[in-house]
């Protein structure tokens, strides 16, 4: 399903501050989603996570961080970009949400947090109950149980408690909702190749359900996802690129077949 059919960015009239005076974001004037699954694919600094949060932010995404995309001081030049962006849709979803790298780390910190204030207050139960029925504990205990067992429901022992990739891929087939769409800035960073390739499942498993990806990463495993649209972010432009043109690939290709003749001359 392609929910959001493209985005269009109106004039603007601040060309030189950021983020309007990154090359792509002067340049772009409309790209058209062909594909439930789109990857933004370029060098560090080419412009695909700051074009990423300017399409969360005018959406309105939903984020597995602790700040909204509204409120997040980091996001705040990226804001105004976002307000030049026009977005027509095939059907209007508010499902998904919009997650980075970075915050998925911090977000697994929050929820070990939040479980270890919820054991805290089950033990001052005990004390505040002193000499009280055991059902008066109970009672009292009950609201604290109910939250500790949805977050087990959710994340089982924990983000923390977890590897990095199975924490990840926990945390993202466990918010998922069919008929979403999600917006992912470099989701390989916590993931093993063999993760890599767990999630390619999951994606696909997702796709069936009604669900829209645009991704931003370097990885040629994820980019290798069959069908998907991807639009390479390089010499100040868009454009879209099919998966054997890219560098990405052919690098990792020729190093692995000789990686010698790329470490000789370290």
């Amino acid at each position: 399903m392609i929910h959001l059919r493209s985005i269009q960015k109106k004039e603007i009239h601040e060309a030189d501050i950021f983020p309007f005076n990154v090359p792509v974001v002067r340049a772009l004037d409309k790209i058209e989603f062909q594909s439930p699954v789109t990857f933004f694919v370029g060098e560090n600094g080419s412009g695909k996570s700051t074009l990423m949060e300017a399409i969360a932010c005018a959406i309105g995404s939903v984020t597995v961080g602790s700040q909204s995309v509204n409120t997040d001081p980091s996001l705040a030049k990226i804001r105004k970009l976002a307000q030049t962006l026009r977005l027509s849709w095939t059907k209007r979803t508010l499902k998904g949400f919009f997650l980075r790298a970075e915050d998925f780390f911090g977000y697994a910190k929050q929820i070990e947090q939040t479980r270890q204030e919820l054991e805290d207050d089950l033990s001052k139960v005990d004390g505040e109950y002193e000499g009280r029925s055991q059902f008066a504990k109970d009672l009292a205990k009950l609201p604290y149980r109910n939250e500790a067992g949805a977050l087990r429901r959710r994340y089982g022992d924990g983000l923390d408690a977890r590897s990095h990739g199975e924490g990840f891929m926990t945390l993202f087939q466990s918010r998922f909702v069919r008929g979403g769409l999600y917006l992912l800035d470099e989701p390989e960073a916590p993931l093993s190749p063999l993760r890599q390739l767990s999630f390619l499942s999951a994606l696909k498993q997702m796709v069936t359900e009604d669900a829209q990806f645009i991704i931003a990463t370097h990885s040629p495993i994820i980019l290798a996802f069959p069908e998907a649209q991807i639009l390479s972010f390089e010499n100040g432009s868009i454009r879209t690129v099919s998966y054997e043109e890219l560098e990405h690939v052919t690098l990792t290709r020729d190093f692995l077949n000789n990686p010698d003749a790329y470490l000789r001359n370290l």
